[in-house]
């Protein structure tokens, strides 16, 4: 009502309102009460005297009719009120504000006081949306959440023997880092495509590529995350970081990972996230988020672009994860290669070797160490080396294979001698054996003529 329509005569009370409350309430029971806003029943009348009185007045009334009573009311100018009362005969004070930082609007809720109530005195972000209103505390929960001794295979079996055989544990946070074009969106994207593979549902916040931008992307490789969406089993929900502020996002987050229920979420990739923040204020919203995704025991996997040659984060946030995966690209040779590296993972075992993978038709595929004389050598250098190599190993084999067979021929040469004097030896013995029987033989008649003539002369002396 316009001040020009309202005429001030006599006192003014609030009696007639009561009233018609006092009837309202009567006729339907009600047991609460809301007045939005309280500045439209005094906002015509200037006596600020009289309005106070009477505001008071009001409070009380509703207090004595046992209601539970919810009043909005505008901001004042030196005080959280236009009247400066409000507050003061409240119970409980809410403010609302709604800041712009960077062209950005964040919706903004702080409890002043809660008459015989602990409360948390930080403001705290809301959402307002179909699903109603959504609040979500800015201080990270405490750090009492359970664990797991279960593993989530990564979906490539070479890559889970080099984190101890069976992947990372379940409930993990995972931080994939790499400058552009080294391969993060597809790794995050197999890892999806193995947690539907095993029944288990996948959330994927994408913060650069659309849907089905992904998934024909996918596709090049030997990925098909579609069927896993007509199954149920993934979701995805791609917004542009600048769409919120940086609370409304988590809130958003926090809903659409109660409403989902996933056991495996994934951000691709959260550094866009500073493009609606500063660093600290990034880094305390992931801080919130993995806390909060932890202590549900959802694994977390988020990507991160950096600069090329640069490994850290600018905000810092490896140091907030469980395990850290490193993608880089070696030029070489004139082509760049992609190689992958486990910086951190904790609670197991780890390789500690840089490997490099390829992504081909069919998935990504890892490559065995190889290391020559000037280091680790990848792509063609590596072909051209195994190449290399197998030549030297082919003519040392042809080398030892020559001389066997010239140690063959030299032994079945001798081998030939040998029989050669064998044969002779054979053929002398038995010269000799024949001359020395011969010789025997002429000994023994020459021995029995002897005994003949013996014989004979003895028999003569006995005649």
């Amino acid at each position: 009502m316009e001040r020009s329509e309202i005429e001030e005569t006599g006192e003014f009370d609030l009696e007639g309102l009561f009233i018609r409350l006092a009837y309202a309430i009567e006729q339907i029971g009600a047991k609460r009460i809301v007045l939005d806003t309280v500045e439209a029943l005094f906002s015509g009348l200037p006596n600020e005297f009289i309005l106070r009185a009477e505001l008071r007045r009001l409070f009380a009334w509703m207090k004595s009719q046992g209601l539970t009573a919810i009043v909005t009311g505008e901001k004042g100018e030196k005080s959280l009120t236009r009247y400066g009362l409000e507050e003061y005969v409240a119970d409980c004070v809410i403010l609302l504000n709604n800041p712009v930082d960077n062209k950005i609007a964040t919706r903004n809720l702080r409890i002043i006081k809660y008459r015989g109530s602990a409360h948390g005195s930080n403001e705290y972000p809301f959402l307002m949306n179909e699903n109603g209103i959504s609040v979500l505390p800015v201080t990270s929960l405490l750090l009492d959440h359970d664990v797991s001794e279960d593993y989530v295979s990564t979906g490539i079996e070479r890559l889970d023997t080099m984190f101890g055989g069976n992947g990372f544990f379940k409930g993990s946070s995972i931080l994939i880092t790499g400058s552009a074009g080294t391969g993060k969106s597809s790794l995050v994207a197999k890892f999806a495509d193995n947690i539907c593979k095993n029944g288990d549902k996948c959330l994927i916040f994408a913060f650069e590529e659309s849907p089905k931008q992904i998934i024909r992307n996918m596709r090049s490789i030997g990925i098909d995350l579609e069927p896993w969406i007509n199954k149920g089993l993934l979701k995805f929900q791609a917004t542009r970081p600048t769409l919120y502020g940086l609370e409304t996002h988590l809130v958003s987050i926090h809903e659409s990972v109660t409403d989902f229920k996933p056991d495996v979420v994934i951000f691709d990739p959260v550094s866009n996230l500073i493009s609606i923040g500063n660093i600290d204020e990034v880094k305390s919203m992931l801080m919130r988020l993995i806390d909060y995704l932890k202590s549900k025991q959802i694994t977390s996997i988020s990507t991160y672009l950096t600069l090329i040659g640069k490994m850290e984060t600018d905000i810092g946030v490896s140091s907030l994860m469980d395990s850290w995966i490193d993608l880089k690209t070696i030029n070489q040779n004139g082509e760049r290669n992609r190689t992958i590296d486990i910086v951190k993972t904790r609670g197991m075992a780890h390789s500690n070797q840089v490997r490099e993978f390829k992504i081909t038709n069919n998935g990504i595929e890892l490559i065995d160490v190889y290391l020559g004389a000037s280091g680790m050598l990848t792509g063609s250098a590596r072909i051209s080396q195994i190449a290399k190599e197998k030549d030297e190993k082919l003519s040392r084999d042809q080398e030892i294979l020559r001389l066997e067979r010239e140690f063959e021929y030299k032994r079945e040469g001798i081998n030939s001698q040998i029989k050669v004097l064998e044969a002779g030896w054979a053929m002398e013995k038995e010269k000799y054996e024949s001359i020395l029987s011969e010789k025997k033989l002429k000994e023994d008649m020459i021995k029995k003529d002897r005994e003949v003539m013996s014989t004979i002369r003895h028999s003569n002396l006995d005649k």
